[in-house]
């Protein structure tokens, strides 16, 4: 199939491009670069050793994306494209519900003109809320925060897309908390400015580019007090975005999976392991919580297993060794 990555030179789009351009897929990237670098599609050409078309666009612009399409037979779309930083989210809600909404629905549009029925949208586990771990697909849900609720609006557009189109094919993948970097140490996660998220700024420190790691409470009833999530490496992640959009290419309707590894670990214990697999030690200091963090989030991922034949294969040693590779090469 020749799919199309919305926002595909991002963490994990790119690391998805890699995984399909080597199971034979052709890919088109779409990105305006808010939070990448143009040179990431040299990256994925020289991991794979394949061609890769990308064109600078930005997915909220419909003409932009409608002249795309019209240049590229394209067979499914895998939409990446959004803002993700849970705290930005909180203190900047509007832009948000702007731009991840407004992405989401042009792109649905188009291609609903275009008649590509096979798309697979790039969600959250943020949408079971403070639910109760490990949380399956069948759980109610709600968000703690305004990130949370595009992801859970976009996930009720694309089922009711699916009542109103029967040709379409939607698969809502749930992410947990994907860390890691591609082994080759070429593609990785580079945010432009400080890190959102725990990893890169736990490399950020072990590199001496920033000072310290905060880690966000130490009150939560955990057992060692801080936060605890369901990590994941990038590339079985990746790997799970190909199972998906060859399950949509054979089945219709809206289909929501997790992808996590059913396992939880602690701020601490990420700390921890990064520090020994890699022999270096991590400056931190225990700060407040951040607004919208919760306790405790891991995943159910038995239904990924049963329907796409997935499962994360990667350990925490590799996650962490991956992860300070990729700092030191980029």
């Amino acid at each position: 199939m020749k799919i199309l990555l919305t926002g595909g030179a991002g963490y994990i789009g790119s690391h998805t491009a890699v995984e399909l351009l080597n199971s034979g897929h052709e890919v088109i990237i779409a990105d305006n670069y808010s939070n990448s670098k143009p040179e990431i599609i040299d990256k994925i050409r020289e991991i794979t050793g394949k061609r890769i078309k990308a064109y600078e666009a930005d997915c909220c612009e419909y003409n932009q994306m409608k002249q795309l399409l019209s240049n590229e037979k394209i067979d499914a779309v895998i939409h990446f494209a959004g803002y993700k930083a849970v705290g930005e989210s909180v203190e900047k809600p509007l832009k948000y519900y702007r731009n991840n909404l407004d992405s989401a629905i042009t792109m649905i549009e188009l291609i609903k003109e275009f008649n590509i029925t096979n798309f697979v949208f790039s969600s959250s586990a943020t949408v079971y809320g403070d639910s109760a771990p490990p949380c399956d697909e069948t759980m109610n849900t709600g968000c703690t925060n305004p990130y949370g609720w595009t992801k859970y609006m976009i996930e009720q557009i694309v089922r009711d897309v699916s009542v109103a189109w029967p040709e379409f094919s939607g698969v809502l993948l749930r992410y947990f908390n994907p860390i890691g970097a591609h082994k080759s140490g070429l593609i990785g996660e580079k945010n432009n400015g400080i890190p959102n998220n725990l990893m890169p700024y736990i490399t950020k420190v072990a590199s001496g580019e920033l000072e310290k790691l905060s880690v966000f409470g130490c009150d939560y009833p955990t057992p060692d007090g801080t936060g605890v999530r369901d990590y994941i490496h990038v590339v079985d992640l990746a790997k799970g975005h190909v199972k998906a959009i060859e399950y949509a290419a054979d089945n219709k309707g809206a289909e929501v999976i997790n992808l996590g590894t059913g396992r939880g670990y602690s701020v601490l214990e990420i700390i921890k392991a990064f520090e020994k697999v890699n022999e270096i030690n991590i400056n931190y200091k225990i700060v407040e919580r951040r607004p919208g963090d919760i306790a405790e989030m891991c995943a159910d991922a038995r239904k990924a297993k049963r329907v796409l034949d997935w499962e994360a294969k990667e350990s925490l040693e590799d996650m962490c060794k991956d992860s300070w590779r990729w700092e030191q090469n980029c």
